[in-house]
C-alpha cells in the first residue's frame, strides 16, 4: 500500500495490460477518478505496466495484501474485453464487489459501456449513478472414484471436452441423477443465460435473456441421434462422465481460462453457483438492443415504436 493519503472512497481499476490502447484508456480512467476523489487501487503487475518506474499518482494504492484485491471497494473498473472481465471476476469472486466493464474487445457483451463513453462512465461512478445486476453463475465438482478432484467455478460455460485432436470423447450425461444419453462427441457444453451468447451459441445452443434462471447442456459434435440442446431447470444438476475406454480422455474448461484434465471415468457435475456474478448497470436498455447491437442484426424495416434515441436498435 502506498503510505499518502487516500480518499474515503476507492475502486479497482483492472486492465488487459497487454494492450497499449487499455493502458491508456486505464492511465486516464485512473487520473480522472482520482481527481474527483474516488481513490484507485491497482495489482502490482498492471501498477508496473501501466506506470513503469513512474511514481505512484496521487490517490493511487497498490495491493500488496493476502485476500481479495476487491476488499472495501466499491466496484471494479476493468478495461478490455470479455475474456478481462473474466479475469476479473476469478480475482475478485471471494469479495463479491461489482464489475463495471469498459468494453475494448470485439463483442463484449459483458461489457456496460464503450471507450468512447469514458467521460459519462467516471461520472457515474463519481456520483454512484449506477445499479447492480446479479447474473447466475456455475459451481463446478470433478470426481474420480468418489474422490474430489477439483472445485471451481464459471461464469459462462463449463465444456468438457475431447483431449486429442483426432479422437472423440465418450460422454454419458445426466441430469438430476438420472442417465439421459451416451454420445461420443467433441465435447459437451454446460453453460449459464449469460454464457448462452459465448460457446454455447457457437456450438449451436440458444441465447437465453440474462434475467432467465436456467442452465443449458449442449453438445458439441455429438455422433448420436437425439443430441439436442438443452435448457433445464436452474435447481437442477447437470453430470458428464467420461467413459473408461482405452482411449477415453478428456479436459474440463472453465470459462476458457482453468483446465482440468478428465482421465477415463472422471465425472464433472455442474449446478448453480452459490456466488453470482454482479455486474454495473449504467442504464436500463433491453437485452433485445444489446444483442442488435453486438452481432450488428439486420432490423430495418422494423415497425415497431420509434426506439428510444441513443439505444442500439436506433443506431441500426
Amino acid at each position: 500500500m502506498t503510505d499518502s493519503p487516500l480518499p474515503h472512497r476507492r475502486v479497482l481499476l483492472l486492465a488487459h495490460t497487454g494492450r497499449a490502447e487499455a493502458r491508456a484508456v486505464a492511465r486516464a480512467c485512473g487520473t480522472a477518478l482520482a481527481e474527483r476523489g474516488v481513490g484507485v487501487r491497482l495489482l502490482p503487475s498492471e501498477a508496473v505496466d501501466l506506470l513503469g518506474e513512474a511514481p505512484l499518482p496521487p490517490g493511487h494504492e497498490v495491493w500488496t495484501e493476502d485476500g481479495c484485491p476487491g476488499t472495501d471497494c466499491e466496484l471494479a473498473v476493468v478495461i478490455g474485453g470479455d475474456g478481462t472481465i473474466l479475469r476479473a471476476a476469478e480475482l475478485t469472486r471471494a469479495s463479491g464487489v461489482p464489475l463495471l466493464g469498459v468494453n475494448l474487445g470485439h463483442v463484449g457483451f459483458l461489457a456496460e459501456a464503450e471507450q468512447d463513453d469514458l467521460a459519462v462512465t467516471i461520472e457515474a461512478v463519481v456520483t454512484r449513478r449506477w445499479s447492480t445486476e446479479d447474473r447466475l453463475t456455475l459451481d463446478v465438482l470433478v470426481l474420480l472414484d468418489g474422490d474430489v478432484l477439483t472445485r471451481t467455478f464459471a461464469v459462462n460455460e463449463a465444456s468438457v471436452e475431447k483431449a486429442e485432436r483426432q479422437r472423440m470423447v465418450e460422454v454419458l450425461v445426466e441430469v438430476d441423477g438420472r442417465p439421459l444419453s451416451r454420445w461420443g462427441c467433441d465435447g459437451v457444453v454446460l453453460a449459464t443465460p449469460t454464457g448462452s451468447t459465448a460457446y454455447n451459441f457457437s456450438a449451436g445452443g440458444p441465447v437465453v435473456w440474462p434475467q432467465v434462471e436456467a442452465l443449458l447442456m449442449v453438445p458439441i459434435s455429438a455422433h448420436a441421434l437425439f443430441a439436442r440442446p438443452l435448457v433445464v431447470d436452474p435447481s437442477s444438476v447437470m453430470a458428464v462422465e467420461v467413459q473408461d475406454r482405452p482411449d477415453g480422455s478428456g479436459v474440463l474448461w472453465c470459462d476458457g481460462r482453468r483446465t482440468v484434465d478428465l482421465p477415463a471415468g472422471a465425472r464433472v457435475e455442474v449446478r448453480r453457483g452459490d456466488r453470482p456474478l454482479r455486474l454495473v448497470r449504467l442504464h436500463e436498455a433491453p437485452f433485445s438492443d444489446r444483442l442488435v447491437a453486438k452481432f450488428r442484426l439486420p432490423v430495418a424495416g422494423w415497425r415497431g415504436a420509434d426506439p428510444v434515441a441513443g439505444s442500439p436498435a436506433g443506431e441500426v
